[in-house]
């Protein structure tokens, strides 16, 4: 089957998690720049999740691009994929507003975790769907950045119960190493043309 739903539906799915993100902020009651003090870690939470969803948005548009068709496990596995994301609201709204407790930042770390997990299991769905040897596998290849990315997740859900900031550091960090985009599968296609 076609894959022209599962990119529509996903990109209506992610656009609702951002607007859901953003309507969780509140208005500071006050009408100095001061009134926004408390609000820096909701806002600081909230732009960390509004990158990731965006880094998963890019390289979501890039994976189905490289792709010429889904099968009904691969909805399934996207499905999975937008559970894991539809939950940043929440983990977002609950690790800001908390600053940074040990548990909402664990959590917000498992949610990060369960996400990475999610969108192996996708490309490994897609991958075996296309065959072994298929653009898609060539493109991504033994991917390192997304085993260092899960690892990393991990060891900052550990430090959450020691150092709830350091986790966030950790969160921050991998978020930078994805902003750099992904140009495997860009790499792979332009080499396809010529």
């Amino acid at each position: 089957m076609g894959k022209t739903r599962l990119e529509a539906f996903s990109d209506g799915v992610i656009a609702i998690i951002i607007t859901i993100m953003v309507l969780e902020l509140k208005v500071p009651h006050g009408h100095e720049f001061a009134a926004l003090a408390p609000l820096v870690p909701v806002l600081a939470a909230y732009v960390l999740s509004f990158v990731y969803v965006g880094i998963y948005w890019s390289n979501h548009h890039h994976l189905l691009h490289a792709i010429g068709r889904v099968n009904g496990s691969a909805l399934w596995a996207n499905l999975h994929l937008l559970f894991w994301l539809s939950l940043f609201p929440f983990t977002t709204n609950w690790m800001g507003e908390s600053h940074l407790s040990a548990v909402p930042t664990a959590c917000y770390g498992f949610v990060l975790f369960m996400t990475a997990v999610a969108w192996y299991i996708l490309t490994r769905v897609l991958i075996a769907m296309h065959g072994e040897n298929a653009r898609l596998e060539r493109a991504v290849g033994a991917d390192r950045k997304g085993k260092v990315s899960v690892t990393l997740y991990l060891l900052a859900i550990a430090a959450s119960f020691w150092q709830p900031w350091v986790a966030a550091v950790i969160y921050t960090v991998v978020a930078a190493g994805w902003l750099v985009p992904d140009r495997r599968i860009e790499r792979m296609l332009a080499s396809e043309e010529h």
